[in-house]
């Protein structure tokens, strides 16, 4: 069953979100407080995060910054009177997931809940599934950002030579990398024709194409 924390500074709205919860077949856990919900939050695993927008220690906006810093996964649904697009936009460029607008209906709460949970567990499968390519491959996922890191902040296409000397890794490993890159379709090979011999390739990241 996923278990859900609930934030939220009203002692009705609370019960009613764990009510709502319960008859869902979730597992809710129930705070006043914004900042002891985000020490819990950083202290137990939870499915989904359900959180009030205002309230007094720590708001709704300041307690998705700060959960975010724990976890970039699991879905964090808002609870708001609020539904200006200005509100909704800090909310999803603090790492907020989905939105429900108060007064919440138990019916609309439960399919966006379980939309969410389902599409979180078909992403974390995906996530899954990547790692176990990457281990079978030798790739790890802290190489491959710092490689992808150096790429992305170049502005022409730059040669194995200098993404090696850039990162400071082995020629052979920064040639391993770049050929899943190349591979994911992530990195463009960038054909720079001399006057003598073959062209040699230069790499690009393909967000800046």
């Amino acid at each position: 069953m996923a278990r859900i924390l609930i934030v939220d500074d009203d002692a009705m709205i609370r019960f009613t979100l764990q009510e709502i919860c319960e008859f869902a077949g979730f597992v809710p856990e129930a705070f006043d407080s914004g900042r002891r919900a985000v020490q819990r939050f950083a202290e137990a695993a939870f499915d989904m995060v359900l959180v009030d927008y205002h309230m007094p220690d720590l708001d709704g906006l300041e307690a998705v910054l700060a959960m975010r810093r724990f976890n970039q996964e699991v879905p964090i649904l808002v609870l708001t009177v609020d539904e200006r697009q200005e509100t909704m936009n800090r909310f999803l460029r603090a790492g907020a997931t989905d939105f429900a607008v108060k007064p919440v209906r138990a019916p609309d709460l439960i399919s966006r809940m379980q939309i969410n949970l389902r599409l979180s567990s078909i992403e974390r499968q995906q996530r899954e599934k990547q790692r176990e390519v990457w281990v079978t491959k030798g790739i790890s996922e802290n190489t491959l950002n710092l490689i992808a890191r150096f790429l992305k902040a170049q502005n022409e296409p730059v040669t194995l030579e200098e993404i090696t000397a850039g990162v400071g890794l082995a020629y052979s490993t920064v040639h391993r990398y770049i050929a899943h890159l190349l591979e994911e379709g992530r990195v463009q090979a960038v054909p720079h024709y001399r006057k003598i011999g073959r062209p040699k390739n230069r790499y690009l990241w393909r967000e800046k194409i």
